[in-house]
């Protein structure tokens, strides 16, 4: 049997909606008395909003009725689509909870109510304000999580809202666009891949693409234009091809040509670095049996007809995907030497893939038990353990995000159990998986039988041994993003939790420790440290220095602060500040030059200035303005009448020469190591001037590289003095 996707159901038309025309649609889906209470529940949205209009001009109730449909073609229960058509009544007209939970009853006000809190969800930045893309507060979080995990069914509610807000989103202001768009693809688009309902995640992830890569979708969209008639012709070819087969083998199959989304397509490209005609499923078919023994089936006759492409067969059959996703992957090479993708699997696993935990209402009419169900419901009550295990609500959102996220490592504990993790994730966040004592006293591991660093990125199929010590503390290094020791939310929730059970001043020594260290290789000694403690949001130093010493604050975090501070770092250059004008003529490059036309502008040679440095321009006779740091010593000896106040530009794309300072104990393969971490960070190296002392064994080198900001500068400065023999490491000024 041949067949093509079903069609969604057909959209509310604005210029001729009728309320008795879209109950018609529903035929027979529900009862007639379930039908009266939707219809009920309609007329009640038409009227609270009566007067409200979308940013389209459409009326809003249209809005309402696009969401229920959604949820119809999940066939979701009658509550959930009366959810659904009351979901914005509370917040945005004069209806109350009280009065939905009086005509409907407790649990449609309940889903009313959660879907509301689900409100507080924020994903990206949008400013200094941080209550804008942080979850206001914690008790806020937790109703939410509460009103998630005792009813799924708010979690689908607010997807098929944002999945409507999205395919309408052309209608907003471009920097609106692009933030709804972040956070969809941050936190919306994830969680509908967690919950299993591909349908709503891929048009998720298309529609998020399309506003935050529109030239990349724009191209990928051509392409796949330009070849859809060819490709039509071949998946109906190959159809053909194993319609006859599969007769001959006796087995009932559906066969359907399956569309390749663009995001996918996109993300599979970076992922391996590859060109578009270089993917291999751009052409794929999908295969629908009755059976587990049929899928195998079919795999023989597929692998019998065409060659099979290396490396390219994937069975989440016997191992399925974090969000219980099966289906067979294999990729050949089909008629005509084209590459084909094809994917097998049951009626019953593909109804899972589409609908997710939705498909639970369709078996829950036929009391029929649903693992996958069962499983996901599981995961959302974890969430509740998160919330006593993270400090802060910002915390919660970091390690929701990395939960939810679709790629996912298995790796298998000495005796053979598999532990479900995040790509990256390294031994130590193996140790914490285990046990908390473990992570804090883990200082080795071997993977597969062979000793690894701590910073390894496990893979799938790893078996892993964690090499610990009795009594062991965890090292404040671990928290250092920059060097990789952790890469779950889950592990450093743990680290910090421990360094906050010590004592007080020896985490603000701790902390005072890190700072000056850092600010030292970064080469802003000077740096005022109270302004410092007041951009990262602390009263003083002392409450700064004992978050960083209990890791609450990361190296990164300091290194973002510095890179935004604009006060002189010296205080003899207080005179440099001159009188503000109010906006900035021109703009040269990465440089705002104030009150004056077009110059030309060039970095000074001798205090190379680097993006996040405290600059000052000087006026040059026939030169245009060089732009030195504020504390340089040249222009500290200037006279006022030359100085001009500049700034770093908030967009830039250019990268700045920096001088950095290495002392190590010398070895072999010392220069080796550290070009190796240059190759990785990808940053360009003008100029290495070594030279070793043959008396103590000590080896200085000048480096001349090349960053785009402070924060990479941080990130190459953690990661070398990370290098064995190394005694420093710190900018040059």
């Amino acid at each position: 049997m041949v067949s093509t996707s079903k069609p969604n159901r057909q959209r509310v038309r604005t210029e001729s909606f009728s309320l008795d025309q879209w109950m018609s649609s529903l035929g027979s889906l529900y009862p007639d008395d379930q039908q009266e209470r939707i219809r009920e529940a309609a007329t009640m949205a038409l009227v609270a909003h009566k007067h409200q209009k979308r940013a389209s001009g459409d009326p809003y109730a249209i809005h309402v009725f696009e969401v229920a449909g959604i949820l119809i073609e999940l066939h979701l229960d009658y509550e959930s689509i009366i959810a659904a058509l009351l979901h914005d009544v509370v917040e945005d007209t004069s209806v109350t909870l009280a009065q939905i939970e009086s005509i409907f009853g407790s649990s449609i006000s309940n889903l009313v109510d959660g879907v509301t809190k689900m409100e507080l969800v924020r994903g990206t930045s949008t400013g200094n304000d941080k209550s804008k893309n942080k979850w206001d507060n914690s008790e806020s979080l937790r109703k939410m999580l509460l009103a998630m995990v005792e009813d799924v069914r708010v979690i689908l509610i607010k997807l098929a809202d944002r999945l409507h807000n999205m395919r309408t989103l052309s209608h907003l202001k471009t920097e609106k666009r692009k933030r709804i768009a972040a956070e969809t693809m941050d936190i919306f688009a994830p969680l509908a891949n967690r919950m299993g309902i591909w349908q709503i995640k891929w048009e998720l992830e298309d529609l998020s693409f399309r506003y935050t890569e529109p030239e990349q979708y724009s191209k990928i969209a051509k392409l796949l234009d330009e070849r859809r008639l060819d490709r039509e012709k071949f998946i109906n070819k190959v159809i053909a091809i194993l319609k006859k087969e599969f007769v001959s083998a006796n087995i009932t199959a559906e066969l359907t040509g399956r569309p390749k989304h663009i995001y996918s397509i996109w993300k599979k490209m970076e992922r391996k670095g590859v060109d578009f005609h270089d993917i291999f499923d751009v052409s794929a078919v999908r295969v629908l049996v009755d059976s587990v023994a049929d899928c195998y089936a079919v795999l023989g006759i597929v692998h019998g007809l065409w060659p099979h492409i290396p490396r390219e067969f994937d069975d989440y059959i016997a191992t399925p995907k974090g969000n219980n996703y099966q289906s067979l992957h294999t990729a050949v090479i089909g008629p005509g030497g084209k590459t084909l993708e094809v994917q097998i699997r049951t009626h019953e696993m593909h109804e899972r893939s589409e609908l997710g935990v939705a498909s639970h209402w369709r078996y829950k009419e036929g009391s029929r038990y649903d693992p996958g169900f069962e499983q996901k419901i599981m995961w959302l009550r974890q969430l509740l353990e998160w919330k006593d295990e993270e400090a802060d609500a910002n915390g919660f959102v970091d390690r929701f995000k990395s939960e939810v996220f679709e790629d996912r490592v298995y790796v298998l504990t000495p005796k053979g159990n598999v532990v479900d993790l995040p790509m990256g994730a390294t031994p130590l966040d193996f140790a914490y998986h285990i046990h908390t004592e473990i992570g804090h006293g883990c200082r080795g591991a071997k993977v597969n039988g062979s000793i690894v660093p701590l910073i390894y990125a496990l893979k799938t199929g790893d078996q892993i041994e964690i090499l610990s010590t009795r009594n062991g503390t965890p090292s404040r290094d671990w928290l250092n993003i920059h060097l990789g020791y952790l890469k779950t939310s889950r592990a450093r929730a743990k680290v910090r939790a421990w360094f906050t059970h010590q004592d007080l001043e020896k985490n603000i020594r701790a902390g005072r420790n890190i700072l000056e260290k850092e600010l030292g290789r970064l080469g802003l000694s000077g740096l005022n440290h109270d302004s410092l403690a007041n951009k990262l949001g602390f009263k003083n130093i002392q409450d700064l220095s004992a978050s960083i010493g209990k890791g609450d604050v990361s190296v990164a975090q300091i290194a973002d602060a510095s890179h935004d501070l604009s006060t002189p770092r010296d205080p003899d250059a207080e005179v440099l500040q001159k009188t503000k004008i109010s906006e900035a003529r021109e703009v040269q490059g990465d440089v705002k030059i104030y009150g004056v036309g077009n110059l030309l502008t060039t970095m000074a040679k001798c205090c190379k200035p680097a993006p996040g440095d405290p600059i000052i321009g000087y006026i040059t006779k026939g030169r245009g303005i060089t732009i030195h740091r504020a504390d340089c010593s040249n222009i500290l000896r200037q006279g006022q009448e030359r100085l001009i106040e500049v700034s770093w530009s908030k967009k830039q794309e250019t990268t700045y020469p920096v001088d950095v300072s290495v002392l190590a104990y010398d070895r072999q393969g010392l220069l080796r190591d550290i070009t190796g971490v240059l190759t990785d960070e990808k940053i360009n190296v003008l100029s290495m001037n070594t030279m070793t002392d043959i008396k103590d064994h000590m080896a200085r080198m000048k480096l001349t590289v090349e960053v785009g900001s402070t924060q990479q500068l941080s990130r190459l400065l953690a990661k070398i003095s990370q290098l064995s023999n190394v005694l420093d490491v710190k900018r040059s000024t």
